[in-house]
C-alpha cells in the first residue's frame, strides 16, 4: 500500500515538473533609464537568453525620455533580427517612450501602452538638445523619418502618423496612438497585456508568421545587471548634476588643501562618471560653461580682494549654469534638473567652497614659519639640568633635544612654553595655567 502511494506521488511530481517546463515561457525585461550602450547591451543579451530558453515572447516595457540614436539603432536590430517575438510595451501608467523610445516601441513585433502614457516627439536634435545646422538638420531628419518608415512599413503601422513624430515632433497619447494606426492594444498592465496577445497572429520582419500560444505561460523578469543599472542611474539628469557638482567641490577641496587624498579620488569618480552621463544626456555647453566659470571666480575669490563681490558673481554663474545645464525641446523636456536639487545642491557646494575660501584666506594671513622660528609659541618638556638656582637644561620638542634657557627652579618633567630662539639655543618661560 505504502509503495502504491509512493509510486503515486512520484508520478504527480513527475507530471507537475513535466507541465512547468512545457509552460511557455514569456520574458519580461525593463528599460526605465536612458537609451545608452549599456541598455543595448542588456537589451541583447536578454534576447539571446530567450533565444536559447526557447521563450515564446519577448516583453520589453518602455519608461524613457530617449537617449543616443547609436544605440537606439543597436537596440531595434536586436529586436528586428530576434527569432523570438518581441512585444513594445509603453508602462506603466504615466510612463512616456519619447524620441529615441519612439523608434523603439515602433520596432516591436507588437506594439502596446498602458492607459496614461504617451510616445512620440522623436525629431533628430543636437548633443545639446538644440536644433542642428540647416543642412545637417535635413541629413538628419530625412535619416530618422526613412527608419521609422521602414519600422512602420515592415509591421504595417501608419508610416504618415509615424513620420510626423520626427518632422513636426508630434507625441501621441495612448489612445491616440492605437486609433492612428501606431500600436496595437492598449493594456492596463503585462497579465492583461499577455491575454490580449495568447492566440494572436503576429507578422514577423524576416517573413512569415507565428502565433502566440500564451496560455499557462510563465513569467520571468530580467532585471539590468549591477553595473548597468548604476550606468542607467547616473544617466538620470538629478543624478549626473550632483556628481558634476560632488567633482567640482571634490577637486577644489583637494587643490586648497593638498595630501587630503580622499575628496581628490572622490571628486575624480564622480566627476567621470558625470562625463558619461553628459555623453548620453543633452548637454548644454553653456551651462557647463557657466558653472566651470563660476568655479573659476571662487577660486580668484582667494587670490583678489574683492570683498566678496567675486564670490556673488560664482554665486549667479553657479546658479545660471545649473539652470541652462540640461536643454530639451519637445519630448526631450524630460531632460532638466528638478529645482528641488538645484537648490540645496548649489546651497551645499557654495557652503563648502566659502569654508574652503575662508580657510585658504586664514593660513595665508597666517605668519609664516619655518625652520626653527616654526617652534616659537610651542611647548616642550624639560629633559634634564635647571634644577635650584640653574637657568639653563635641556628640552625635548617633536622627538629631539635642544639647549634652553629659562627662569630658575624649573624641574625635569616640567612643561614649559618657547619664547624664542636665539642662535642654537631656546628661550623658556613657565607655562600660565
Amino acid at each position: 500500500m505504502r509503495a502504491r502511494a509512493l509510486l503515486a506521488a512520484s508520478l504527480f511530481l513527475l507530471a507537475a515538473a513535466s507541465g512547468a517546463s512545457t509552460a511557455p515561457l514569456v520574458v519580461l525585461a525593463r528599460i526605465d533609464t536612458p537609451i545608452h550602450p549599456a541598455s543595448a547591451n542588456y537589451l541583447e543579451g536578454v534576447l539571446a537568453a530567450a533565444e536559447r530558453e526557447g521563450a515564446a515572447l519577448v516583453v520589453l516595457t518602455l519608461s524613457t525620455p530617449g537617449g543616443l540614436l547609436t544605440s537606439t539603432r543597436d537596440m531595434s536590430s536586436a529586436i528586428l533580427l530576434s527569432r523570438v517575438p518581441v512585444a513594445t510595451y509603453v508602462s506603466p501608467s504615466g510612463a512616456q517612450a519619447a524620441s529615441a523610445g519612439f523608434l523603439l516601441l515602433l520596432s516591436g513585433d507588437v506594439a502596446a501602452m498602458a492607459p496614461g502614457t504617451n510616445t512620440g516627439a522623436a525629431h533628430p536634435v543636437g548633443g545639446e538638445g538644440q536644433d542642428l545646422p540647416k543642412k545637417l538638420n535635413e541629413k538628419a531628419e530625412q535619416d530618422a523619418r526613412a527608419f521609422v518608415r521602414t519600422l512602420a512599413t515592415q509591421h504595417g503601422r501608419n508610416v504618415e502618423k509615424a513620420e510626423l513624430a520626427v518632422s513636426k515632433s508630434a507625441s501621441y497619447t495612448e489612445a491616440e496612438a492605437k486609433a492612428d494606426g501606431l500600436v496595437e492594444i492598449i493594456a492596463r498592465d503585462v497579465p492583461d497585456l499577455l491575454a490580449q496577445l495568447d492566440g494572436r497572429r503576429v507578422g514577423r520582419v524576416g517573413g512569415g508568421e507565428t502565433t502566440l500560444a500564451l496560455n499557462g505561460y510563465r513569467l520571468e523578469a530580467r532585471e539590468m545587471g549591477q553595473m548597468e543599472r548604476i550606468l542607467g542611474v547616473v544617466s538620470h539628469p538629478n543624478v549626473a548634476y550632483l556628481l558634476f557638482l560632488l567633482g567640482l567641490v571634490g577637486l577644489y577641496f583637494e587643490l586648497s588643501t593638498p595630501g587630503a587624498i580622499l575628496p581628490g579620488v572622490v571628486g575624480g569618480i564622480s566627476l567621470l562618471l558625470a562625463l558619461y552621463a553628459f555623453s548620453v544626456l543633452p548637454v548644454n555647453l553653456a551651462g557647463v560653461a557657466l558653472i566651470l566659470f563660476a568655479v573659476l571666480l571662487f577660486v580668484a575669490e582667494i587670490k583678489i580682494a574683492s570683498h566678496g563681490l567675486l564670490s556673488v558673481g560664482g554665486a549667479i554663474a553657479l546658479v545660471a549654469g545649473s539652470l541652462l545645464l540640461f536643454s530639451g525641446k519637445g519630448g526631450r523636456g524630460g531632460y532638466r534638473v528638478d529645482l528641488g536639487i538645484i537648490l540645496p545642491g548649489l546651497a551645499l557646494t557654495i557652503a563648502v567652497v566659502g569654508f574652503l575660501t575662508w580657510n585658504t584666506v586664514q593660513r595665508r594671513n597666517a605668519p609664516v614659519r619655518t625652520g626653527l622660528s616654526a617652534m616659537v609659541g610651542q611647548e616642550a618638556r624639560v629633559a634634564d639640568g635647571f634644577g635650584a638656582g640653574a637657568t639653563r637644561g635641556r628640552v625635548q620638542i617633536f622627538g629631539e633635544y635642544w639647549d634652553a634657557a629659562g627662569p630658575a627652579g624649573i624641574a625635569p618633567g616640567d612643561v614649559v612654553h618657547i619664547r624664542s630662539v636665539e642662535g642654537r639655543t631656546l628661550q623658556v618661560e613657565r607655562r600660565i595655567g
